[in-house]
Protein backbone atom coordinates (compact mmCIF):
# COMPACT_ATOMS: atom_id res chain seq x y z
CA UNK A 1 0.00 0.00 0.00
CA UNK A 2 1.30 3.50 -0.92
CA UNK A 3 1.50 5.96 1.58
CA UNK A 4 -0.53 9.75 1.83
CA UNK A 5 1.02 12.16 -0.61
CA UNK A 6 0.46 15.74 -0.13
CA UNK A 7 3.54 17.81 -1.52
CA UNK A 8 3.37 20.82 0.66
CA UNK A 9 4.68 23.83 -1.49
CA UNK A 10 3.34 26.11 -3.77
CA UNK A 11 5.12 26.80 -7.10
CA UNK A 12 4.55 28.08 -10.67
CA UNK A 13 5.82 25.95 -13.66
CA UNK A 14 6.28 26.37 -17.78
CA UNK A 15 5.17 22.79 -19.59
CA UNK A 16 6.21 21.48 -22.76
CA UNK A 17 3.32 20.04 -23.31
CA UNK A 18 0.32 21.35 -24.61
CA UNK A 19 -3.42 20.69 -23.42
CA UNK A 20 -5.73 22.93 -25.52
CA UNK A 21 -8.61 21.05 -26.72
CA UNK A 22 -10.90 21.70 -29.93
CA UNK A 23 -13.40 22.81 -27.38
CA UNK A 24 -11.25 25.56 -26.66
CA UNK A 25 -11.18 26.97 -29.98
CA UNK A 26 -14.43 26.55 -30.51
CA UNK A 27 -15.63 28.31 -27.12
CA UNK A 28 -13.38 31.55 -28.50
CA UNK A 29 -14.33 31.54 -31.58
CA UNK A 30 -18.21 31.65 -31.32
CA UNK A 31 -19.93 35.36 -30.74
CA UNK A 32 -23.58 35.80 -29.26
CA UNK A 33 -25.42 38.71 -30.49
CA UNK A 34 -25.45 40.84 -27.40
CA UNK A 35 -25.22 44.38 -27.80
CA UNK A 36 -28.17 47.13 -27.68
CA UNK A 37 -31.70 46.49 -26.55
CA UNK A 38 -32.92 47.23 -30.41
CA UNK A 39 -30.69 45.50 -32.02
CA UNK A 40 -31.08 42.38 -29.60
CA UNK A 41 -35.34 42.88 -30.55
CA UNK A 42 -34.21 42.60 -34.13
CA UNK A 43 -32.22 39.45 -34.05
CA UNK A 44 -29.28 41.46 -34.68
CA UNK A 45 -30.48 41.67 -38.58
CA UNK A 46 -28.47 45.49 -39.06
CA UNK A 47 -26.25 44.15 -41.85
CA UNK A 48 -28.11 46.93 -43.95
CA UNK A 49 -29.79 49.48 -41.85
CA UNK A 50 -27.21 50.85 -39.83
CA UNK A 51 -27.44 53.66 -37.13
CA UNK A 52 -27.46 51.30 -34.20
CA UNK A 53 -23.98 51.69 -32.19
CA UNK A 54 -24.10 47.27 -32.09
CA UNK A 55 -25.14 47.66 -35.41
CA UNK A 56 -21.38 49.07 -36.34
CA UNK A 57 -19.90 44.96 -34.85
CA UNK A 58 -21.84 43.75 -38.37
CA UNK A 59 -20.98 46.48 -40.55
CA UNK A 60 -18.63 48.82 -40.15
CA UNK A 61 -20.64 51.37 -42.42
CA UNK A 62 -23.66 51.78 -40.03
CA UNK A 63 -21.92 54.49 -38.30
CA UNK A 64 -22.54 57.00 -41.38
CA UNK A 65 -26.04 56.08 -41.28
CA UNK A 66 -26.42 58.52 -37.97
CA UNK A 67 -27.43 61.91 -38.47
CA UNK A 68 -26.24 62.79 -34.84
CA UNK A 69 -23.65 62.09 -32.41
CA UNK A 70 -25.15 59.49 -30.04
CA UNK A 71 -23.86 57.82 -26.85
CA UNK A 72 -25.36 54.39 -25.66
CA UNK A 73 -24.86 52.19 -22.86
CA UNK A 74 -26.78 49.08 -22.29
CA UNK A 75 -27.56 46.22 -19.12
CA UNK A 76 -28.67 43.00 -19.73
CA UNK A 77 -29.77 40.12 -17.06
CA UNK A 78 -28.47 36.64 -18.23
CA UNK A 79 -30.84 33.61 -17.31
CA UNK A 80 -29.09 30.49 -18.51
CA UNK A 81 -30.91 26.85 -17.91
CA UNK A 82 -28.96 23.77 -18.33
CA UNK A 83 -30.85 20.75 -17.80
CA UNK A 84 -28.71 17.48 -18.50
CA UNK A 85 -29.36 13.91 -18.69
CA UNK A 86 -27.06 11.23 -18.21
CA UNK A 87 -27.42 7.59 -18.85
CA UNK A 88 -31.44 8.31 -17.83
CA UNK A 89 -30.70 10.91 -14.83
CA UNK A 90 -31.95 14.40 -15.11
CA UNK A 91 -30.27 17.18 -13.64
CA UNK A 92 -30.55 21.02 -13.50
CA UNK A 93 -28.40 23.83 -13.12
CA UNK A 94 -28.89 27.62 -13.34
CA UNK A 95 -27.13 30.63 -13.63
CA UNK A 96 -27.83 34.46 -13.59
CA UNK A 97 -26.15 37.20 -14.10
CA UNK A 98 -26.07 41.00 -14.86
CA UNK A 99 -23.92 42.58 -17.13
CA UNK A 100 -23.01 45.95 -18.99
CA UNK A 101 -22.54 44.46 -22.01
CA UNK A 102 -22.18 47.26 -24.30
CA UNK A 103 -20.98 50.98 -24.52
CA UNK A 104 -20.45 53.57 -26.92
CA UNK A 105 -20.39 56.94 -29.18
CA UNK A 106 -20.52 58.08 -32.47
CA UNK A 107 -19.53 61.37 -34.32
CA UNK A 108 -20.60 62.31 -37.06
CA UNK A 109 -19.03 65.54 -38.99
CA UNK A 110 -20.73 66.91 -42.09
CA UNK A 111 -19.70 68.70 -45.39
CA UNK A 112 -15.60 67.64 -43.72
CA UNK A 113 -14.47 68.17 -47.68
CA UNK A 114 -14.75 70.03 -50.41
CA UNK A 115 -16.20 67.41 -52.84
CA UNK A 116 -19.40 67.31 -52.59
CA UNK A 117 -19.42 63.98 -52.96
CA UNK A 118 -18.25 62.66 -49.82
CA UNK A 119 -21.34 64.10 -47.63
CA UNK A 120 -20.42 63.13 -43.95
CA UNK A 121 -17.90 61.15 -42.05
CA UNK A 122 -18.31 59.37 -38.99
CA UNK A 123 -16.09 58.36 -35.94
CA UNK A 124 -16.79 55.94 -34.09
CA UNK A 125 -15.63 53.67 -31.16
CA UNK A 126 -18.24 50.83 -29.34
CA UNK A 127 -17.26 47.70 -26.65
CA UNK A 128 -19.35 44.84 -27.04
CA UNK A 129 -19.35 41.86 -24.55
CA UNK A 130 -19.66 39.54 -27.22
CA UNK A 131 -19.72 35.96 -25.21
CA UNK A 132 -20.25 35.63 -21.82
CA UNK A 133 -18.49 33.08 -20.44
CA UNK A 134 -20.47 32.78 -16.94
CA UNK A 135 -22.47 29.73 -16.42
CA UNK A 136 -22.76 26.33 -14.61
CA UNK A 137 -23.75 22.47 -15.54
CA UNK A 138 -24.69 19.72 -13.13
CA UNK A 139 -24.79 16.37 -14.54
CA UNK A 140 -25.27 13.21 -12.44
CA UNK A 141 -26.07 9.17 -13.12
CA UNK A 142 -24.84 5.80 -13.07
CA UNK A 143 -22.91 4.94 -15.72
CA UNK A 144 -23.15 1.43 -16.15
CA UNK A 145 -19.82 0.58 -17.94
CA UNK A 146 -16.96 3.03 -17.32
CA UNK A 147 -14.96 4.72 -14.19
CA UNK A 148 -12.51 7.54 -13.97
CA UNK A 149 -10.17 5.23 -13.82
CA UNK A 150 -9.82 4.81 -17.70
CA UNK A 151 -9.01 8.55 -17.81
CA UNK A 152 -6.13 7.80 -15.99
CA UNK A 153 -4.69 4.85 -17.72
CA UNK A 154 -5.01 6.81 -21.13
CA UNK A 155 -2.73 9.04 -19.64
CA UNK A 156 -0.30 6.55 -18.35
CA UNK A 157 0.28 3.72 -20.44
CA UNK A 158 3.43 4.78 -22.53
CA UNK A 159 4.97 6.43 -19.19
CA UNK A 160 7.80 4.24 -17.32
CA UNK A 161 7.28 3.96 -13.91
CA UNK A 162 10.47 5.54 -12.98
CA UNK A 163 9.26 8.73 -14.09
CA UNK A 164 6.37 9.06 -11.83
CA UNK A 165 8.06 7.70 -8.98
CA UNK A 166 11.58 9.66 -9.59
CA UNK A 167 10.26 13.13 -10.27
CA UNK A 168 7.77 15.50 -8.67
CA UNK A 169 4.91 16.92 -10.21
CA UNK A 170 6.13 20.49 -11.33
CA UNK A 171 9.06 18.48 -13.43
CA UNK A 172 6.31 16.98 -15.20
CA UNK A 173 4.43 17.82 -18.66
CA UNK A 174 0.85 17.73 -18.66
CA UNK A 175 0.44 14.31 -19.79
CA UNK A 176 2.83 12.37 -16.98
CA UNK A 177 0.78 14.66 -14.53
CA UNK A 178 -2.22 12.61 -15.30
CA UNK A 179 -0.30 9.64 -14.76
CA UNK A 180 0.95 11.12 -11.75
CA UNK A 181 -2.01 12.42 -10.01
CA UNK A 182 -3.95 8.71 -10.69
CA UNK A 183 -0.95 6.89 -9.32
CA UNK A 184 -0.36 8.82 -6.02
CA UNK A 185 -4.29 8.51 -5.57
CA UNK A 186 -3.99 4.36 -5.89
CA UNK A 187 -6.29 5.04 -8.89
CA UNK A 188 -3.76 2.86 -11.18
CA UNK A 189 -1.08 0.98 -10.34
CA UNK A 190 2.01 -0.81 -12.56
CA UNK A 191 1.60 -4.12 -14.05
CA UNK A 192 4.63 -5.00 -12.47
CA UNK A 193 5.71 -3.17 -9.12
CA UNK A 194 9.45 -4.33 -9.58
CA UNK A 195 10.69 -3.14 -12.82
CA UNK A 196 10.83 0.97 -13.03
CA UNK A 197 10.67 0.42 -16.89
CA UNK A 198 7.22 -0.41 -16.89
CA UNK A 199 4.89 1.69 -18.83
CA UNK A 200 1.62 -0.38 -18.69
CA UNK A 201 -0.76 0.07 -15.55
CA UNK A 202 -3.64 -1.88 -14.39
CA UNK A 203 -6.92 0.13 -12.25
CA UNK A 204 -7.26 -0.10 -8.64
CA UNK A 205 -11.00 0.44 -9.22
CA UNK A 206 -13.06 -2.63 -8.72
CA UNK A 207 -14.50 -4.02 -11.64
CA UNK A 208 -18.25 -5.32 -12.58
CA UNK A 209 -19.70 -2.70 -10.78
CA UNK A 210 -21.92 0.40 -11.57
CA UNK A 211 -20.35 3.78 -11.14
CA UNK A 212 -22.38 6.37 -9.26
CA UNK A 213 -21.25 10.02 -11.36
CA UNK A 214 -20.95 13.52 -10.69
CA UNK A 215 -19.87 16.23 -12.51
CA UNK A 216 -20.13 19.85 -11.70
CA UNK A 217 -18.53 22.99 -14.10
CA UNK A 218 -18.72 26.37 -13.47
CA UNK A 219 -17.19 29.35 -15.48
CA UNK A 220 -16.89 32.94 -15.34
CA UNK A 221 -15.31 35.53 -17.77
CA UNK A 222 -15.77 37.14 -21.24
CA UNK A 223 -14.92 37.67 -24.55
CA UNK A 224 -14.96 41.16 -25.17
CA UNK A 225 -14.56 43.40 -28.61
CA UNK A 226 -13.80 47.12 -28.76
CA UNK A 227 -13.99 48.33 -32.26
CA UNK A 228 -12.53 51.62 -33.54
CA UNK A 229 -14.93 52.53 -36.50
CA UNK A 230 -14.57 55.11 -39.15
CA UNK A 231 -17.20 55.37 -41.98
CA UNK A 232 -18.64 57.94 -44.58
CA UNK A 233 -21.09 58.30 -47.01
CA UNK A 234 -20.65 58.60 -50.32
CA UNK A 235 -23.32 61.19 -52.71
CA UNK A 236 -26.78 59.88 -51.42
CA UNK A 237 -27.00 56.45 -51.57
CA UNK A 238 -23.46 54.69 -50.32
CA UNK A 239 -22.17 54.21 -47.12
CA UNK A 240 -18.41 52.66 -46.47
CA UNK A 241 -16.91 51.57 -43.25
CA UNK A 242 -13.93 50.26 -41.73
CA UNK A 243 -13.28 48.64 -38.21
CA UNK A 244 -10.36 47.99 -35.98
CA UNK A 245 -10.95 45.62 -33.62
CA UNK A 246 -9.20 44.68 -30.50
CA UNK A 247 -10.62 41.07 -28.46
CA UNK A 248 -10.01 40.08 -25.42
CA UNK A 249 -10.60 37.02 -23.38
CA UNK A 250 -10.50 36.44 -19.62
CA UNK A 251 -11.68 32.65 -18.86
CA UNK A 252 -12.13 30.53 -15.66
CA UNK A 253 -13.54 27.19 -15.41
CA UNK A 254 -13.61 25.02 -12.28
CA UNK A 255 -14.76 20.98 -12.47
CA UNK A 256 -15.59 18.92 -9.77
CA UNK A 257 -15.94 15.56 -10.54
CA UNK A 258 -17.21 12.68 -7.86
CA UNK A 259 -17.27 8.63 -8.26
CA UNK A 260 -18.41 6.25 -5.93
CA UNK A 261 -19.35 2.64 -7.06
CA UNK A 262 -21.80 -0.47 -6.04
CA UNK A 263 -18.59 -2.87 -5.07
CA UNK A 264 -17.75 -1.38 -1.63
CA UNK A 265 -17.30 -4.57 -0.11
CA UNK A 266 -14.09 -4.99 -2.44
CA UNK A 267 -10.81 -4.09 -2.10
CA UNK A 268 -9.85 -0.61 -4.41
CA UNK A 269 -11.15 3.00 -4.65
CA UNK A 270 -14.31 3.17 -3.08
CA UNK A 271 -15.00 6.99 -3.83
CA UNK A 272 -13.09 9.69 -5.43
CA UNK A 273 -13.17 14.12 -6.19
CA UNK A 274 -11.53 15.32 -8.66
CA UNK A 275 -11.18 18.83 -9.60
CA UNK A 276 -9.48 20.62 -12.13
CA UNK A 277 -9.39 24.63 -12.49
CA UNK A 278 -8.48 26.05 -15.90
CA UNK A 279 -7.72 29.97 -16.64
CA UNK A 280 -7.49 31.51 -20.08
CA UNK A 281 -6.24 35.08 -20.77
CA UNK A 282 -5.15 36.86 -23.46
CA UNK A 283 -6.30 39.47 -26.37
CA UNK A 284 -6.40 39.36 -30.02
CA UNK A 285 -6.72 41.49 -33.42
CA UNK A 286 -9.25 41.53 -36.16
CA UNK A 287 -10.66 43.88 -38.70
CA UNK A 288 -13.54 44.52 -41.22
CA UNK A 289 -15.03 46.05 -44.59
CA UNK A 290 -18.73 46.91 -44.71
CA UNK A 291 -20.32 48.78 -47.01
CA UNK A 292 -24.39 49.47 -46.99
CA UNK A 293 -26.20 51.30 -50.68
CA UNK A 294 -29.68 52.51 -51.14
CA UNK A 295 -30.85 50.71 -53.88
CA UNK A 296 -33.98 52.49 -54.21
CA UNK A 297 -35.21 54.95 -51.28
CA UNK A 298 -36.69 52.01 -49.87
CA UNK A 299 -34.56 48.57 -50.40
CA UNK A 300 -30.86 48.73 -48.84
CA UNK A 301 -28.24 46.09 -49.29
CA UNK A 302 -25.15 45.48 -46.91
CA UNK A 303 -22.00 43.72 -47.08
CA UNK A 304 -19.18 42.73 -44.70
CA UNK A 305 -15.93 41.48 -44.46
CA UNK A 306 -14.59 40.14 -41.19
CA UNK A 307 -10.97 38.97 -41.07
CA UNK A 308 -10.14 36.06 -38.96
CA UNK A 309 -9.28 36.65 -35.48
CA UNK A 310 -5.88 36.88 -34.50
CA UNK A 311 -5.37 35.58 -30.62
CA UNK A 312 -2.85 35.20 -28.06
CA UNK A 313 -3.49 33.25 -25.37
CA UNK A 314 -2.11 32.17 -22.02
CA UNK A 315 -3.72 28.86 -20.21
CA UNK A 316 -2.89 27.87 -16.38
CA UNK A 317 -4.51 24.68 -15.02
CA UNK A 318 -4.35 23.34 -11.38
CA UNK A 319 -5.78 19.64 -9.72
CA UNK A 320 -6.63 18.12 -6.54
CA UNK A 321 -7.53 14.51 -6.09
CA UNK A 322 -8.91 12.74 -2.89
CA UNK A 323 -9.51 9.55 -2.70
CA UNK A 324 -10.82 6.80 -0.40
CA UNK A 325 -9.58 3.48 -0.87
CA UNK A 326 -10.25 0.11 0.75
CA UNK A 327 -7.34 -2.92 1.13
CA UNK A 328 -7.62 -5.65 3.51
CA UNK A 329 -10.23 -4.50 5.28
CA UNK A 330 -9.24 -1.38 5.92
CA UNK A 331 -10.50 1.96 4.78
CA UNK A 332 -7.67 4.78 4.08
CA UNK A 333 -7.52 8.37 2.46
CA UNK A 334 -5.13 9.42 -0.46
CA UNK A 335 -4.52 13.25 -0.65
CA UNK A 336 -3.04 14.44 -4.15
CA UNK A 337 -2.88 18.22 -3.55
CA UNK A 338 0.09 19.63 -5.78
CA UNK A 339 -0.57 23.34 -4.96
CA UNK A 340 1.26 24.14 -7.93
CA UNK A 341 -0.10 26.67 -11.21
CA UNK A 342 0.91 25.00 -14.57
CA UNK A 343 1.59 27.98 -16.61
CA UNK A 344 2.11 26.73 -20.32
CA UNK A 345 3.96 28.14 -22.94
CA UNK A 346 1.88 31.23 -25.02
CA UNK A 347 0.41 30.04 -28.14
CA UNK A 348 -1.91 31.57 -31.02
CA UNK A 349 -5.25 31.24 -32.01
CA UNK A 350 -6.82 32.03 -35.23
CA UNK A 351 -10.77 32.07 -35.51
CA UNK A 352 -12.48 31.89 -39.05
CA UNK A 353 -13.07 34.93 -40.75
CA UNK A 354 -17.11 35.57 -41.46
CA UNK A 355 -18.68 36.96 -45.01
CA UNK A 356 -22.21 38.70 -44.46
CA UNK A 357 -24.89 39.52 -46.83
CA UNK A 358 -27.77 42.15 -45.90
CA UNK A 359 -30.86 43.20 -47.36
CA UNK A 360 -33.39 45.50 -45.73
CA UNK A 361 -36.52 47.52 -47.03
CA UNK A 362 -38.08 50.32 -45.04
CA UNK A 363 -41.49 51.47 -45.65
CA UNK A 364 -43.56 54.73 -45.22
CA UNK A 365 -40.77 55.39 -42.69
CA UNK A 366 -42.75 53.90 -40.32
CA UNK A 367 -41.62 50.28 -40.85
CA UNK A 368 -38.48 47.94 -41.16
CA UNK A 369 -37.96 44.60 -42.75
CA UNK A 370 -34.32 43.41 -42.44
CA UNK A 371 -32.39 40.02 -43.14
CA UNK A 372 -29.00 39.27 -42.32
CA UNK A 373 -27.16 36.23 -43.84
CA UNK A 374 -23.48 35.48 -42.45
CA UNK A 375 -20.80 32.47 -43.56
CA UNK A 376 -18.04 31.29 -41.31
CA UNK A 377 -16.25 28.15 -42.00
CA UNK A 378 -14.78 26.66 -38.91
CA UNK A 379 -12.18 23.72 -40.36
CA UNK A 380 -9.79 27.42 -41.18
CA UNK A 381 -9.32 27.22 -37.57
CA UNK A 382 -5.91 26.87 -36.38
CA UNK A 383 -3.58 26.51 -33.41
CA UNK A 384 -0.21 28.05 -33.69
CA UNK A 385 2.74 27.39 -34.09
CA UNK A 386 1.66 25.10 -36.83
CA UNK A 387 4.85 23.25 -36.77
CA UNK A 388 4.43 22.07 -32.94
CA UNK A 389 3.48 18.68 -33.54
CA UNK A 390 0.79 18.72 -30.84
CA UNK A 391 -0.84 21.42 -32.60
CA UNK A 392 -0.29 19.63 -36.27
CA UNK A 393 -2.22 17.14 -35.10
CA UNK A 394 -5.37 18.71 -33.56
CA UNK A 395 -5.19 21.46 -36.62
CA UNK A 396 -6.16 18.06 -38.23
CA UNK A 397 -8.35 17.08 -36.36
CA UNK A 398 -10.32 20.16 -36.37
CA UNK A 399 -9.86 20.42 -40.22
CA UNK A 400 -11.82 16.76 -40.57
CA UNK A 401 -14.73 17.32 -38.25
CA UNK A 402 -15.49 21.08 -38.21
CA UNK A 403 -17.47 22.24 -41.15
CA UNK A 404 -19.36 25.86 -42.59
CA UNK A 405 -21.74 27.47 -40.13
CA UNK A 406 -24.51 29.14 -42.04
CA UNK A 407 -26.65 31.98 -39.99
CA UNK A 408 -30.06 33.42 -40.82
CA UNK A 409 -31.09 36.78 -38.66
CA UNK A 410 -34.21 38.43 -39.57
CA UNK A 411 -35.60 41.50 -38.13
CA UNK A 412 -38.60 44.10 -38.27
CA UNK A 413 -39.74 47.10 -36.44
CA UNK A 414 -42.97 49.42 -36.57
CA UNK A 415 -43.37 52.79 -35.24
CA UNK A 416 -46.38 54.56 -33.87
CA UNK A 417 -45.30 58.22 -33.10
CA UNK A 418 -42.66 57.48 -30.66
CA UNK A 419 -43.13 54.08 -29.42
CA UNK A 420 -41.35 51.53 -31.67
CA UNK A 421 -42.56 48.07 -31.47
CA UNK A 422 -39.66 45.07 -32.62
CA UNK A 423 -39.37 41.52 -33.24
CA UNK A 424 -36.79 39.07 -34.35
CA UNK A 425 -35.32 36.01 -34.74
CA UNK A 426 -32.07 33.88 -35.64
CA UNK A 427 -30.52 30.55 -36.66
CA UNK A 428 -27.00 29.46 -36.40
CA UNK A 429 -26.01 26.02 -37.47
CA UNK A 430 -23.40 23.58 -35.68
CA UNK A 431 -19.97 24.19 -36.26
CA UNK A 432 -20.00 20.65 -35.93
CA UNK A 433 -20.36 18.10 -38.87
CA UNK A 434 -21.70 15.78 -36.34
CA UNK A 435 -24.58 18.38 -35.01
CA UNK A 436 -25.00 15.97 -31.87
CA UNK A 437 -21.81 17.36 -30.77
CA UNK A 438 -23.04 20.47 -30.71
CA UNK A 439 -26.95 21.10 -31.79
CA UNK A 440 -27.63 24.30 -33.82
CA UNK A 441 -29.00 27.56 -31.89
CA UNK A 442 -32.51 29.10 -32.60
CA UNK A 443 -33.61 32.37 -30.90
CA UNK A 444 -36.38 34.69 -31.08
CA UNK A 445 -36.46 38.57 -29.96
CA UNK A 446 -39.07 41.00 -28.92
CA UNK A 447 -38.94 44.92 -27.97
CA UNK A 448 -39.99 47.97 -27.57
CA UNK A 449 -38.36 51.46 -27.48
CA UNK A 450 -39.59 54.56 -26.80
CA UNK A 451 -37.83 58.25 -28.57
CA UNK A 452 -38.19 61.10 -25.54
CA UNK A 453 -36.43 63.58 -28.38
CA UNK A 454 -32.39 63.65 -27.24
CA UNK A 455 -33.07 60.44 -24.86
CA UNK A 456 -34.65 57.44 -26.12
CA UNK A 457 -35.03 53.70 -24.18
CA UNK A 458 -34.99 50.48 -25.29
CA UNK A 459 -35.99 46.88 -23.67
CA UNK A 460 -35.89 43.96 -25.21
CA UNK A 461 -36.42 40.23 -24.22
CA UNK A 462 -34.61 37.33 -25.92
CA UNK A 463 -35.09 33.36 -26.07
CA UNK A 464 -31.87 31.13 -27.24
CA UNK A 465 -31.80 27.33 -26.97
CA UNK A 466 -29.28 24.90 -27.65
CA UNK A 467 -28.26 21.55 -27.46
CA UNK A 468 -24.78 20.12 -26.72
CA UNK A 469 -23.25 16.76 -25.22
CA UNK A 470 -21.18 17.66 -22.32
CA UNK A 471 -18.07 15.17 -21.77
CA UNK A 472 -16.53 14.58 -18.33
CA UNK A 473 -13.22 14.38 -19.75
CA UNK A 474 -11.49 14.40 -23.51
CA UNK A 475 -10.05 11.09 -23.03
CA UNK A 476 -10.25 8.04 -21.08
CA UNK A 477 -13.90 8.78 -20.17
CA UNK A 478 -15.71 10.30 -22.97
CA UNK A 479 -19.44 9.36 -21.72
CA UNK A 480 -20.99 12.73 -22.23
CA UNK A 481 -24.38 14.02 -20.78
CA UNK A 482 -26.58 15.63 -23.42
CA UNK A 483 -27.08 19.14 -22.02
CA UNK A 484 -30.28 21.58 -23.35
CA UNK A 485 -29.46 25.11 -22.81
CA UNK A 486 -31.94 27.81 -22.72
CA UNK A 487 -31.09 31.40 -22.42
CA UNK A 488 -33.40 34.38 -20.96
CA UNK A 489 -32.39 37.70 -21.54
CA UNK A 490 -33.60 41.05 -20.84
CA UNK A 491 -31.88 43.85 -22.01
CA UNK A 492 -32.00 47.65 -21.40
CA UNK A 493 -30.31 50.60 -23.54
CA UNK A 494 -30.53 54.39 -22.66
CA UNK A 495 -29.15 56.01 -26.03
CA UNK A 496 -28.42 59.64 -25.90
CA UNK A 497 -28.21 62.35 -28.82
CA UNK A 498 -25.35 65.10 -28.52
Amino acid sequence: MKKIFYLAFFGIVSLSVNAQEIQDAIRYSQQNLTGTARFRAMGGAFGALGGDLSAITINPASSAVFTFNQFGVTLSNFDIKNKSNYFGSSATERENTFDINQLGAVFVFEDFSTNQSWKKISLGINYDNTNSFNNAFFSAGVNPTNSVDQYFLSYANGIPLSTITNNPYSFLNYAEQQAYMGFEGYIIDPANDNDPTSNQYISNVPAGGDYYQENFVTSRGINGKLSFNVAAQYKDNVYVGLNLNAHFIDYTQNSRFFESNTNDDQNGVQRLRFENSLYTYGNGFSFQLGTIVKVTEELRAGFTFESPTWYYLNDETSQFLIAENREAGQSFTDIVDPQIINVFPAYRLQTPGKITGSLAYVFLKRGIISFDYSLKDYSNMKFRPTDDLYFSDLNREMASILTVSNEFRVGAEYKIKQLSLRGGYRFEESPFKNSNTLGNLSSFSTGLGYNFGTIKADLAYTNTKQNRMQGFFSQGLTDAAAINSVNNTITLSLLFEL
